[in-house]
């Protein structure tokens, strides 16, 4: 008995030890924090690592871009906007399958075909003269990712792009999947303790430096264009969470004395005129999120909000004008807030 006793109280002394040491480790262990730009747009990555990893976080951010940049000629999306049928890799099949997924699920709100409609609105690579409803009418007839599929033969190719005039165009989710790549790279490295951030699209696990949870914010819609306000509407906890924020305030033009946003409705044609301003959404991985706020910023609040009853694993964060033009919020319940 007394031997029994022994080895509990041998066994307790090492679970103590060993606690300690590990909590000393962490502590010890420098937070890295890497910066740079990656889809025309700013990251940053901060996680707790004694070796700095950002020659490595860059290849796998390069990796993300040979796939889905629209401006890299040689990237697999060019490829098949160009009518050439590369080899289609899992990373690929994997945003494009998930595309599909948002696609249905908001019935056709999130749409990678959308950019010739894009383009003929000044927000794309062309700009000129306002199309008109015969324009858009044309350009309608391109868009419609449910006439874009992969087949698979001795090869996965793509069905219904150039040969049809349809064109691919991930920039609304390729930010948040690339947070996705680098936060799957770092918890392959063991680590525990990170934040990923593409252009606003988040990813975060763990505690930050100051031993506390991740807090988000979101910024206060405003006419800022240049993106030099920055002021916060709320600061969100969504630690061991994925946070995707789409608006239209800082992408749009004024012509004609009217006011025109970036976000085009793929059913209509024309930009979204609602009250809806921002829609942030977390979800399990920023992907996911991503093309979800997306869609949210096309169908308006409300339509939002039915959407929502059919996937409740998703949290969303939403800024809206009413009809005296004052912002207020709407956001999930079980969502978390700092007053």
């Amino acid at each position: 008995m007394n031997k029994k006793r022994t080895l509990q109280a041998l066994f307790l002394l090492a679970l103590i030890i060993g606690t300690i040491l590990i909590i000393r480790q962490q502590h010890s262990t420098p937070y890295q924090k890497n910066t740079g730009m990656i889809f025309g747009t700013v990251y940053n990555v901060s996680y707790q690592y004694a070796d700095d990893l950002k020659d490595e976080i860059e290849a796998e951010l390069k990796k993300v871009d040979a796939e889905f940049s629209m401006f890299n000629q040689q990237s697999t999306v060019a490829k098949i906007n160009r009518g050439e049928n590369p080899e289609l890799s899992d990373m690929f099949r994997e945003v494009f399958n998930k595309s599909k997924a948002v696609y249905q699920a908001t019935a056709g709100a999130f749409d990678p075909t959308v950019a010739p409609l894009v383009n003929a609105w000044g927000f794309g690579f062309k700009s000129g003269d306002m199309p008109t409803r015969h324009d858009v009418d044309s350009l309608l007839r391109l868009v419609g990712f449910d006439k874009v599929e992969i087949v698979h033969d001795t090869k996965y190719e793509i069905r219904g792009t150039r040969a049809d005039g349809r064109s691919l165009d991930f920039a609304a989710i390729a930010k948040g999947y690339g947070s996705d790549v680098i936060a799957r790279f770092l918890r392959r490295k063991g680590i525990e303790n990170f934040m990923v951030e593409i252009g606003g699209e988040v990813v975060t696990q763990g505690i930050n430096r100051e031993r506390l949870p991740w807090k988000i914010g979101v910024v206060k819609p405003t006419d800022d264009s240049l993106n030099t306000q920055g002021e916060l509407q709320t600061v969100l906890n969504i630690t061991n969470r994925a946070m995707a924020t789409s608006g239209n305030y800082r992408n749009f033009y004024y012509k004609g004395g009217r006011k025109y946003a970036h976000t085009i409705d793929p059913k209509t044609g024309y930009p979204v005129q609602h009250s809806l301003l921002s829609a942030t959404v977390l979800a399990d991985d920023c992907a996911t999120a991503d093309a979800f706020a997306t869609a949210f910023m096309v169908m308006g609040m409300e339509e939002a909000k039915k959407v929502l009853e059919r996937h409740p694993d998703l949290l969303v964060y939403f800024i809206y004008s009413d009809s005296k033009g004052n912002l207020q919020t709407w956001h999930s319940p079980a969502l978390s807030i700092d007053s």
